[in-house]
């Protein structure tokens, strides 16, 4: 049986030097997206997931220096290591092809002085795809007959989104990228751009949904990773995460939510170019101790022993977690994060 495709990202690392100072932007990032699933990355501003996503497509600027790997792994046995491969296989055999791209800000990202139709029309041409435009638009909510010959000071933010979302699949990729593609957008818009990658998602490719709006994520992810100061320190099924995250930083951005206690977490990230020694969520954390000053590892912690005639806890509800002191998940309250 032909194993399904995935991205495998193990160990990766972005550093930008500064005249100054240098920006740890993304830190031993290690965690998979497989086809059929959306793994949602999330965190605060400037934690670095929009590093993460162009460190994948190879994207960075001269002055990043990026460790690490980043497989690109199908089902036939074919492999790409994005950090290692040079820009020709990435241009010519990833980006578009493998690797779809659903951007920030998607109005910014089209040709201001030409229509939809011919931006789609040539990302089909020049990816081989001998679909017609008519059809990626139909398939992504547009109306060809009324939309594609707008330009795009003519797009509302929900066309534009389509249009974005249409040229994402135009090389028939299966893994999509989506960096924070619901900022700008009012709810049913967001609500609508959340459907198309689960249907993308359901159709059987992979998606990397990058976003710091939890409940964007909670509506499509099959599984959540958590980032903070550039590093990912929790990977949990999303069920398990929106029920009682195990991570403390990761419970206390779901109890700064509206829907939730709506309580913020104390304090401020730290600052990229002067991230402490141990874990970087310790000045924030009220369960930290003396162990915090080591660098928690990413990894299942053991699970409490049940009380007698409790049901053990389900490996669906099994968390990674980098913290010395995880909550436990006997002990939270399934109605708020904590």
């Amino acid at each position: 049986m032909t194993a399904p495709s995935r991205l495998r990202v193990d160990g990766l690392t972005v550093r930008f030097r500064l005249s100054d100072a240098t920006v740890q932007a993304v830190t031993d990032a290690r965690f998979e997206v497989r086809q059929g699933e959306c793994l949602a990355l999330v965190g605060e501003s400037g934690c670095g997931k929009s590093v993460m996503a162009h460190a994948l497509l190879g994207l960075l600027p001269g002055n990043a220096e990026v460790t690490g790997s980043a497989w690109l792994e199908s089902g036939d046995g074919d492999a790409v290591d994005l950090v290692a491969a040079p820009e020709e296989v990435l241009a010519r055999s990833v980006r578009g092809r493998r690797i779809g791209l659903v951007p920030q800000s998607p109005a910014t990202h089209l040709t201001p002085v030409r229509t939809a139709r011919s931006q789609l029309e040539e990302a089909l041409r020049e990816l081989g795809n001998p679909a017609s435009a008519d059809d990626l638009a139909a398939r992504a909510g547009l109306s060809p007959a009324a939309d594609l010959d707008r330009y795009p000071h003519e797009l509302s933010g929900g066309m534009a989104q389509r249009v974005a979302n249409a040229l994402a699949v135009a090389g028939d990729p299966w893994l999509i990228l989506a960096d924070e593609p619901t900022s700008g957008l009012d709810r049913p818009l967001v609500d609508a751009t959340m459907a198309e990658l689960r249907r993308l998602a359901d159709d059987g490719r992979a998606v990397l949904l990058i976003t710091h709006d939890l409940r964007a994520a909670e509506r499509v992810a099959d599984r959540v990773a958590v980032m903070y100061a550039s590093r990912v320190v929790s990977v949990a099924p999303a069920a398990a995460f929106f029920a009682g995250p195990r991570h403390p930083y990761a419970a206390g951005l779901l109890d700064a939510l509206p829907s939730r206690r709506f309580t913020p977490i104390p304090g401020r990230p730290p600052e990229l170019t002067r991230l402490p020694g141990g874990c970087a969520f310790l000045p924030r954390c009220d369960r930290a101790s003396a162990a915090c000053e080591r660098v928690p590892e990413l990894a299942e912690p053991p699970e409490p022993a049940a009380p007698q005639g409790a049901a053990p806890v389900s490996p669906a509800d099994r968390q990674e977690v980098a913290c010395h002191h995880p909550l436990k998940p006997l002990e939270l309250d399934r109605n708020v994060a904590r």
